[in-house]
């Protein structure tokens, strides 16, 4: 991906941007000759448009791009499928926020997930780093994203909690950071029950673990993020139909994201105390299994009646964030692939926002939207937690009614958040059912540049 963004060299071809309400100024600085040549191909500056300029020996002296009036910023990403192998450069140059959006929409245009490919590797174009582009920024975010897909699409038998805790470790040792990992019936012994209780059914090679990485210096501000890392989710005993389980090698998704979001922090060595805790497991059939009705122990002392073993997510992640809050931090992140029913408020491409504070709500809001990262917040409406009350437990993991799913999610977890701490969680899809230009179908980041964004506002110093 990074390698198609390259230094200017000999036999470049130009990429000339333009507008539909640019395109007549653009011709009237054009000799006669080339103005006829678009005419004659039609080109009129829409969206998506592309034309080859003949150079007088018949070489390409330059090639056409049609932008969109609104300044889409995956608009280059669309040129690398069309374009022949080569090295082009964009000219004239664009300001910063414009080259750094060509330059990160150009590099995951080339993303593609060949673990399992006999194939080779596409031959793909490359482009001369634009000029007022932030390599930094645009070479971690790139980084992150990449890494995301390709933990989520990776197939549950490849990718285990196991292999899970191993991609955090490997993360870890690429800068500086500590990992622990409570593995198997270690977690009961250090009161974990409920990450436990989930994963107890899987095989013996793929174990429950809660990972636990730590980064940065003690006397910085204590940032945490917490990731879902159901490595595959049968259901549990409340089976999950065929065409529902399908897809759930992505129930992994938000220890991904915290994962991508955590190696962009670490990489631009952003002055905070970083934790990232993820529970790990495999939410599998077996004569272990948790049964609908059981009531679980967890880690805060609140015991959970088990409505519905599907609902499996929120109960590992109830004992992580109990931990996250022990210490107070300045913030808590935690994503999760966790309802179908945010999914049906916002669609796949929207990421949906629970937080308990306002400002921060709307930092994460305004930077979603600066950063074409969108995200939507939905409210944590405290009556609705009369729908989970247990007649046998101080909760229960799921309502019984059909209604506000997401919320009642978001409801029995911030019951596990300790009193006054920011905290954000994110209902995720994380993943593209289609293609579009930069964004092949298969596992994709959401809000990870919206929420690196608030973290580098916030306790950032250089990006």
């Amino acid at each position: 991906m990074l390698e198609h963004l390259v230094e200017w060299e000999a036999g470049t071809i130009g990429l000339v941007p333009l507008k539909k309400s640019e395109l007549d100024g653009w011709l009237d600085t054009q000799p006669e000759p080339g103005r006829a040549w678009v005419a004659a191909h039609s080109f009129t500056g829409e969206a998506g448009q592309s034309l080859s300029m003949p150079a007088p020996d018949g070489s390409i002296a330059a090639i056409l791009v049609g932008m969109a009036e609104d300044d889409d910023p995956w608009a280059f990403a669309a040129l690398p499928a069309k374009l022949a192998p080569g090295t082009y450069a964009i000219l004239p140059a664009l300001p910063s926020k414009a080259a750094s959006w060509a330059a990160q929409s150009w590099a995951l245009a080339t993303y593609a997930f060949g673990r399992y490919k006999a194939r080779p590797a596409r031959d793909w174009p490359c482009l001369v780093w634009p000029e007022h582009a932030d390599r930094a920024q645009v070479s971690r975010t790139v980084k992150a994203m990449a890494l995301v897909r390709d933990l989520i699409n990776s197939p549950a038998a490849d990718l285990g909690p196991a292999e899970l805790a191993t991609a955090a470790e490997v993360l870890a040792a690429d800068y500086g950071a500590r990992v622990k990992v409570v593995v198997g019936d270690g977690l009961i012994a250090e009161n974990y029950p409920a990450i436990h209780a989930v994963g107890r059914a899987a095989a013996p090679q793929r174990q429950p673990r809660l990972v636990d990485l730590l980064w940065g210096d003690d006397s910085h501000p204590k940032l945490t993020l917490v990731g879902k890392g159901v490595c595959f989710d049968s259901g549990g005993l409340d089976i999950k139909s065929s065409g529902n389980m399908k897809l759930m090698k992505k129930d992994m998704g938000g220890a991904a994201h915290v994962l991508g979001l955590a190696s962009m922090i670490m990489d631009a060595k952003l002055p905070v105390r970083l934790r990232v805790l993820i529970p790990a497991v495999e939410n599998a059939v077996s004569g272990d299994a948790m049964r609908p009705g059981d009531v679980l122990p967890t880690r805060k002392g609140l015991s959970v009646e088990v409505g519905n073993t599907d609902a499996e997510g929120r109960l590992i992640l109830c004992d992580a964030l109990a931990e996250a809050s022990r210490e107070k931090p300045q913030m808590i992140i935690d994503m999760a692939t966790l309802t179908g029913a945010a999914r049906t408020a916002l669609g796949t491409e929207i990421a949906a926002m629970f937080c308990n504070d306002d400002r921060l709500a709307a930092d994460i809001a305004q930077a979603g939207e600066a950063n074409a990262d969108p995200v939507w917040r939905l409210p944590l409406h405290r009556p609705y937690r009369r729908l989970l009350e247990s007649k046998v437990a101080d909760i229960s993991n799921i309502s019984d009614g059909p209604y506000a799913g997401a919320i009642t999610a978001a409801l029995f977890l911030s019951e596990f958040v300790g009193a006054g701490i920011p905290w954000a969680h994110f209902d995720i899809m994380a993943w593209n059912n289609s293609s579009r230009p930069g964004r092949p179908d298969g596992g994709e980041a959401m809000a990870l540049r919206a929420l690196y964004a608030v973290i580098f506002q916030r306790f950032g110093t250089n990006p």
